[in-house]
């Protein structure tokens, strides 16, 4: 089984930068789409960003957050800049083990494993 492990989470001022990365299991890691989400209590999980052939963010995060990653390691890793207090969340890394198109990249239900997550939350 996969396993994601999740690390980098913490308090941050409001507009502050924060690095996660998510250490993964498996020789199929490069294959896999890996996406990071949010969830902040009482809400669904949120998508970010995933990383595939390309890279695809979403609207509220595209221009501050960045995923990339470094396949010798079996990391993927989120940048985050300008971190905003309503970004306060568990962050999640994801993995589906084929190829999402980009009309159904960002539905939560479609990744097959999860990581247990890494609290972010950000002060005003």
């Amino acid at each position: 089984q996969v396993q994601l492990v999740e690390s980098g989470g913490g308090l941050v001022q409001a507009g502050g930068s924060l690095r996660l990365s998510c250490l993964t299991s498996g020789r199929t890691f490069s294959s896999y789409t890996m996406a990071w989400f949010r969830r902040a209590p009482g809400k669904d999980h949120e998508f970010m960003s995933a990383s595939s052939w390309s890279t695809c963010d979403a609207d509220s995060v595209k221009g501050r957050f960045t995923i990339s990653r470094v396949h010798a390691k079996n990391t993927v890793y989120l940048q985050m800049y300008s971190l905003k207090p309503e970004g306060t969340a568990g962050y999640y890394c994801a993995a589906a083990a084929k190829s999402l198109r980009r009309t159904s990249i960002a539905a939560a239900s479609l990744y097959d494993y999860w990581g247990q997550g890494t609290q972010v939350t950000v002060s005003s």
